[in-house]
């Protein structure tokens, strides 16, 4: 049975962004008797690359400000150039599409900023994401023991477990996701009966607590051009390119279009040639249904038992499919079989893993897609 897993009075170090999710997090959290905290993370700061993070951190003073909560700003723009700027790097001049959001999450967010806070007293950190967790009590050899699982938010439009497999209960103990028990109109409509400044504020479309960085541009002062070579999946060269490094599975953007027949999408890369394969959208080359992947999280701390079947989600907002997910001998990889393909499939992206309960979608864990 789900208990309630929290009592009020407790500290809880919430991190503010400057949005309206993480400022309705903290008003509901104080509003329940929390003892709360508010601390914006500095994670970039490249003179040649700025990212509006002063005022992104005003807007989150003013909100901490109006609930009357203790406001500071902790600088991690070293751990996230080391941690998270320097993966992007090496994903893309490795020819593969990473997710930073996933890192920042693992690295950063849940990782440096939990130690801290709890260093600091804290018996929780909380976040504007929208997901939830739940606990329940377990026997364990005749002991009973907490513990954790993580389900996808309420509003399904909105919801934001995909980025957050890498948790597992060493974290979740510690996380709480207010907004996660609502949909996006109801939390803006918490904010402005907060009279929070927030209340109106467009969502970020960019990197989390870093912003809309142009990620092309920047890469372009990291890995130097290399012209190559664009061939359709008929073997016809219909143009050339700056770099592999440069594009991602399934973008059209930049790619051309193929004679009359529409716009070309890439399908796959060669690293090693420096080419671009390119097709039409329903193209057969696009689609998979088997792949690898590595370096997996399960919520549970456990690989459950192997082989099992899953939903899974191959990118942010794609559809859940039904696979099934079967360990590679000594590899220590899985190998993920969909029932039904599932386009521009991406190495280096995350492939997350669900169960769909009666009313519910839980997270299982997931990996990066290898192959």
């Amino acid at each position: 049975m789900v208990q309630a897993r929290h009592k009020k009075s407790q500290k809880v170090i919430v991190a503010m962004s400057g949005g309206v999710d993480s400022s309705v997090t903290a008003a509901l959290l104080q509003e329940r008797g929390f003892d709360v905290r508010g601390v914006y993370m500095k994670n970039w700061v490249d003179p040649e690359w700025p990212c509006p993070w002063q005022e992104e951190r005003r807007d989150a003073m003013a909100v901490c400000a109006k609930l009357g909560i203790p406001f500071e700003t902790w600088d991690f723009s070293k751990e996230y150039y080391d941690s998270v700027t320097t993966y992007m790097i090496r994903e893309y001049t490795a020819g593969r599409t990473p997710n930073p959001d996933v890192m920042c999450n693992r690295e950063i967010k849940f990782k440096i900023f939990l130690n801290r806070a709890l260093k600091e007293g804290a018996d929780y950190i909380a976040t504007g994401h929208y997901a939830k967790v739940k606990s329940e009590k377990l026997k364990v050899k005749n002991k009973e023991e907490d513990r954790y699982r993580l389900f996808a938010g309420k509003d399904t439009n909105k919801d934001q477990s995909y980025f957050l497999w890498t948790l597992t209960q060493n974290e979740l103990k510690y996380c709480l996701f207010p907004v996660g028990e609502y949909t996006k109109p109801e939390v803006r409509e918490f904010a402005r009966k907060f009279d929070l400044s927030t209340a109106e504020k467009k969502d970020s479309q960019g990197i989390c607590f870093v912003g809309e960085l142009d990620v092309k541009a920047f890469l372009k002062t990291k890995i130097p051009a290399h012209e190559g070579k664009i061939i359709t999946t008929s073997g016809e060269i219909v143009g050339t390119h700056e770099g592999v490094e440069f594009f991602t599975i399934g973008q059209r953007h930049g790619i051309g279009f193929g004679g009359g027949r529409g716009p070309l999408y890439v399908v796959s890369k060669d690293i090693k040639n420096n080419t671009l394969l390119v097709g039409l959208e329903n193209s057969p080359e696009l689609y998979r249904k088997e792949f690898l992947i590595s370096e997996t999280f399960w919520v549970s701390g456990a690989i459950p038992n192997v082989p099992f079947t899953a939903w899974a989600r191959a990118r942010y907002r794609a559809p859940l499919k039904k696979c099934t997910v079967a360990p590679v001998k000594e590899s220590g990889d899985f190998m993920v079989t969909l029932e039904e393909a599932e386009r521009a499939i991406t190495p280096g992206q995350s492939l997350v893993l669900y169960q769909k309960n009666t009313s519910e979608i839980e997270l299982l864990g997931g990996g990066i897609i290898f192959d």
